[in-house]
């Protein structure tokens, strides 16, 4: 598992009504694990705060059940944290491998308040934990004092840095240089990986799961030419509506998905047309063929 380097934040589909269409979440599981891409469910990509705990739990069931070949990660985030180590308690026992533990929302706690939330979500977990840092959606920075404060502790593999900050990446890389740092933001990767990055966690690879594969593999080797500046273009199109709209419609249009459909408050009225997708889609496919 740590020898992955691109995680793919999955969508969830639904059906028209809302309801979660578990044939075509089989269908983005297997396009992930053809690609050998590390997959991620229920976090913000998958709408894991709209759902409910039943919801949850039949999602990590199902997946579970299908026993992909490649890794896969479970999203735990909220603000109740009694609720959020029941919901490890839960996926301790089923076909999982890691676990992404988000900073808790809304709450905005200050170091010590984060150091004993991740230390209560680290000793509840039987499998690796990655501490994600996503000041944009909870509220609150992650201190890179609480990094170094709980380095040391067995399920602390991995870190998710989404501020879009180099310089507070570069903080969290001296705070704990000895823990992968995974770049939560596709634009980013290139500048993430000139300053020691272990990979990515995408919303990209659920479009693109070959092509943004070749997309890290180029970035952690250096070889970045040819990605600007059609790579910043297609993830400025790719976030064009609150994430994971664009993405869910370009799903629909690849014929990957069968609706576009999300949970409130989101909703795919807000992007008035897919031609852009398309257009970038067409080009990414293109920029890989020439390129792989």
């Amino acid at each position: 598992m740590t020898e992955t380097t691109l995680w793919t934040a999955l969508v969830t589909p639904m059906h028209g009504d809302g309801n979660i269409h578990f044939k075509d979440l089989e269908t983005l599981v297997r396009k992930q694990e053809a690609a050998g891409n590390g997959i991620l469910i229920l976090g913000s990509t998958g709408e894991g705060l709209a759902l409910g705990d039943d919801e949850k739990k039949e999602v990590v069931d199902f997946v579970s059940d299908l026993s992909p070949s490649v890794p896969v990660m479970v999203g735990v985030g909220g603000f109740n944290l009694k609720k959020q180590k029941e919901w490890i308690d839960y996926c301790n026992q089923k076909n999982t491998d890691a676990f992404l533990a988000v900073a808790p929302l809304y709450s905005k706690p200050g170091i010590k308040g984060q150091i004993a939330w991740f230390k209560a979500l680290l000793d509840e977990s039987d499998k690796p934990c990655m501490i994600y840092n996503i000041p944009s959606r909870t509220g609150m920075k992650l201190s890179p004092d609480v990094l170094e404060t709980l380095a040391g502790h067995d399920n602390l593999w991995a870190v998710k840095e989404a501020s879009g900050n180099i310089t507070e990446y570069q903080q969290f890389r001296a705070a704990v240089p000895g823990i992968p740092l995974f770049s939560g933001d596709d634009a980013m990767l290139p500048f993430f990986a000139a300053a020691g990055c272990g990979g990515l966690v995408s919303v990209a690879s659920n479009v693109w799961p070959e092509e943004t594969g070749l997309y890290v593999k180029k970035c952690l080797s250096g070889d970045t030419r040819s990605l600007f500046p059609l790579w910043t273009e297609a993830v400025k199109v790719l976030f064009s509506a609150s994430n994971p709209i664009p993405a869910k419609c370009l799903l629909r249009e690849k014929g990957w998905i069968t609706s576009s459909v999300l949970r409130p408050p989101l909703t795919e009225r807000e992007l008035s047309s897919t031609q852009q997708l398309l257009t970038i889609d067409d080009l990414i496919k293109n920029w890989y063929q020439k390129n792989r």
